[in-house]
């Protein structure tokens, strides 16, 4: 059986930046229930606690960061970069451990955001991106969706052999 990695706030877990979730999800339930399901938030296991201040990347590249080229601001400019970097690396071992191929990120976090992230303005303008981790997993080969993408996710895991 596949495993699927998964952001921890789209399974109802309180761990966003604001203390909140961003689920639960009826599909992602139903794949917990099948033990399918490893959760993690790369923030909180990079270091960071719940609530915190909101971040950014400028630019909103997470390949960026992870070249060296590019910071994780918060709003105040307090940098996050090395917590969102040491998160992504949390969540690349347990790909590898676990030999996850497929993950299941939340949409827009500088993290997490697989197609768009926010620009670093925090005026709520986002550009094409990836998170810090997305782009990390994405590096390795595996197939990142978000939460609006769970049939294509679902498609995808059914052709895993």
């Amino acid at each position: 059986m596949h495993k699927i990695l998964v952001s921890r706030c789209l399974l109802g877990h309180p761990v966003r930046y604001d203390g909140g979730s961003s689920g639960p999800f009826d599909r992602l339930a139903a794949w917990q229930a099948e033990g399918r399901v490893v959760g993690l938030c790369p923030e909180v296991a990079g270091g960071l606690p719940t609530p915190r201040p909101p971040a950014e990347i400028p630019g909103g590249q997470g390949t960026a960061v992870l070249a060296g080229e590019a910071q994780v601001l918060t709003v105040q400019g307090e940098d996050f970069t090395a917590a969102f970097v040491r998160g992504a690396e949390i969540a690349l071992r347990q790909v590898r451990e676990q030999g996850i191929r497929i993950a299941i990120l939340k949409a827009n976090s500088p993290s997490c955001g697989n197609r768009e992230t926010y620009d670093g303005s925090f005026s709520g303008v986002r550009v094409s991106g990836e998170g810090v981790t997305a782009a990390l997993l994405r590096r390795e080969g595996v197939q990142v969706f978000n939460e609006h993408e769970l049939e294509a996710a679902e498609l995808a895991l059914a052709q895993l052999l």
